[in-house]
């Protein structure tokens, strides 16, 4: 059974698991976060934002050095959004 993190994780799991795989707390706290509310949606910015499979390899990788995402050159565009999603 995962660590209880308090209140402010909500998906104890997935912070674990993303924290396991390299992820930063701020990162992991934010995907796990979102994954446990619903309403969010990881892919998209407000609504307005395209799905990934939409975007192109560079805006990818792009993306994926704001979210400071280790092997991102070497990655193909399947896995750099499933990456992306956490």
């Amino acid at each position: 059974m995962p660590a209880d993190h308090g209140s402010s994780i909500k998906n104890n799991d997935v912070y674990e698991a993303l924290r396991d795989n390299g992820q930063s707390k701020s990162k992991a706290a934010a995907i796990a976060d979102a994954q446990a509310n619903g309403d969010m949606n990881s892919s998209e910015k407000g609504g307005k934002a395209p799905r990934y499979e939409q975007w192109t390899k560079d805006e990818l990788i792009e993306r994926a050095g704001e979210l400071d995402i280790t092997g991102r050159w070497d990655m193909t565009k399947p896995t750099l959004i499933k990456a992306l999603r956490g």
